[in-house]
């Protein structure tokens, strides 16, 4: 038998601690409006050390989403962890989510898609419903950048930009044929991998011991770059054919989106889809005003605030959308 997978439970954590503009402005050359004319973020949400992590925010984030689903946790067959700011080198988040909400030893994937995470691990899950292996799927998506930024005008132009906080799923069997996940869509382009991301500690380029041993307080081979302008034009374009792909897929057109869901990278980014797809502000949800780019967490932040706010309903055609470092991008499209 063929099953249709549906998401049947949201859940989002972010951390207390809000960090405005001005907060940064006290640490570097920059002020609110210079960040908000660049990036749209007016606050983001910082960890404070020893209370929160990747996995407890991961945790606390599946914790409501298998709430809000109706289940209880031992329903849960399989996790899937996306971050690119795991707790340790390794082993990955998932098992260590696996352990801390008490579950039955069941399998652990962990992914790394940066800002595409969550919809690839939504992908994944989709494929393992589908064909019958698995019944409920707990996905998750957290990050927490903050303590792995540079704080100083050096860099400015990234660390103004991220914030941590988690989202989660539970991606469930349908049995309405006309309902769930219609189709997902993943692209990559290793050619531009420098373009967005942090180098070190790598074993290709710079490792841990490198970088103890020079001591060099010029070397930034450890902070996150991004060459701004060329992520810009890259996701413009790529957000655009991939959500064009998604809806031919399934042989829709623009009018047919009630809500969609775009991965929080830039204000400017969602407002430049917005246009090109001809969507009212009713039919775009956008949080990286309050929360900043939180890479993996941002989709399922998103979608969680814009289904508790009655922004989607029963029947609505859903559409998450992302790109980032890799480069990857990637959309689904969902009957809700």
């Amino acid at each position: 038998m063929t099953y249709r997978s549906k998401i049947k439970g949201l859940g989002f954590y972010v951390p207390d601690n809000i960090v405005t503009n001005d907060d940064l402005s006290k640490l570097m050359d920059t002020s609110d409006a210079w960040i908000q004319e660049r990036t749209g973020i007016q606050e983001r949400r910082h960890i404070i050390k020893g209370k929160d992590t990747t996995t407890s925010m991961g945790v606390k984030a599946s914790m409501r989403a298998i709430e809000n689903a109706g289940i209880d946790k031992n329903d849960i067959d399989f996790i899937i962890f996306a971050t690119l700011s795991p707790d340790y080198y390794f082993p990955g988040c998932g098992v260590l989510v696996q352990k801390e909400l008490g579950l039955k030893t069941v399998g652990a994937l962990d992914i790394r898609n940066q800002c595409s995470g969550f919809v690839y691990a939504l992908s994944i899950a989709d494929q393992y419903i589908k064909t019958g292996m698995y019944k409920n799927i707990l996905i998750i998506g957290s990050e927490t950048h903050s303590p792995g930024l540079d704080f100083s005008t050096r860099g400015r132009n990234v660390s103004v930009i991220f914030g941590d906080g988690a989202g989660a799923a539970i991606v469930s069997r349908e049995t309405n044929p006309e309902k769930g996940i219609l189709s997902t869509h993943l692209h990559s382009e290793g050619l531009h991998a420098e373009e967005l991301a942090l180098i070190a500690p790598g074993i290709g380029k710079r490792w841990v011991t490198d970088i103890v041993t020079e001591n060099n307080p010029d070397d930034v081979s450890y902070f996150p770059y991004m060459n701004g302008q060329h992520v810009f034009k890259n996701a413009v374009v790529r957000f655009s054919e991939v959500i064009q792909e998604g809806l031919n897929a399934n042989g829709l057109t623009q009018k047919d989106i009630d809500m969609l869901i775009p991965h929080q990278a830039n204000l400017r980014i969602s407002q430049f889809i917005q246009q090109k797809f001809g969507l009212a502000d009713n039919q775009v949800y956008n949080n990286i005003m309050k929360y900043g780019n939180t890479t993996a967490a941002s989709i399922p932040i998103a979608l969680t605030e814009a289904h508790q706010l009655g922004k989607i309903k029963d029947g609505d055609l859903v559409v998450l959308a992302a790109f980032g470092s890799g480069f990857t991008w990637a959309s689904a499209i969902i009957r809700w």
